[in-house]
């Protein structure tokens, strides 16, 4: 049985992390982060939440969303090592943060004694509003964004997709807000699904 988790565990990280690709781009690429922040903000911390839910819920071992965190992190460092070796410079791709939303999401299952409902409620909310925080901060780090951009343009972008500056004036149209707002608000019923999937396909 022992044997069966910890099986289940790597297969569904490595399938949430193809998940996590679907919704958009899962890594920050410099010529077009801050443009997309808002809908990377949405998909990634609704798809980091019912992955996480679905299977620390299926183990019942807190910090397992910590765990499948940092499977996606290592997925994406080969990404940007895959980038760099064809000559594109280190800025080019922006790892996203993911370990300190799960780790909340962790510390609420633990905290709470294991109980479900506060792990998607508290939990599900903490990751919908870290998230885009955690990735502003990330992305400021980021040397010249606009002439990185510029100077490397990906061989894949669409024409319609030209690097342009973001005009964030004040605080209630700023991506952080937009993006940690909806986060919050679609991450608490996206883990409700997560469990259900945990709850179908342990009686499978």
């Amino acid at each position: 049985r022992r044997t069966t988790h910890y099986l289940f565990i790597v297969v569904v990280a490595v399938n949430s992390t193809l998940l996590t690709i679907n919704p958009g781009d899962y890594i920050f690429y410099t010529d077009w982060a801050w443009t997309s922040f808002v809908v990377f903000s949405i998909a990634q911390s609704t798809m980091l939440v019912v992955g996480a839910i679905y299977y620390m819920l299926f183990t019942g071992v807190p910090g397992t969303a910590t765990y499948y965190a940092t499977i996606m992190t290592i997925y994406t460092w080969v990404a940007k090592g895959a980038w760099f070796a064809l000559g594109y410079p280190y800025d080019f791709i922006v790892v996203p943060v993911w370990i300190p939303s799960a780790m909340l999401l962790d510390l609420t299952y633990w905290a709470t004694r294991r109980n479900k409902h506060a792990a998607i409620i508290i939990g599900g909310s903490l990751v919908g509003l870290s998230l885009p925080m955690f990735n502003m901060i990330n992305l400021i780090l980021v040397r010249d964004p606009l002439e990185m951009a510029f100077k490397y343009p990906r061989p894949t972008l669409p024409p319609y997709m030209t690097p342009i500056e973001p005009q964030v004036g004040k605080f209630y149209n700023s991506p952080v807000a937009l993006g940690s707002g909806a986060g919050a608000v679609l991450s608490v019923p996206i883990a409700a699904l997560g469990a259900k999937l945990n709850t179908w396909t342990y009686r499978w």
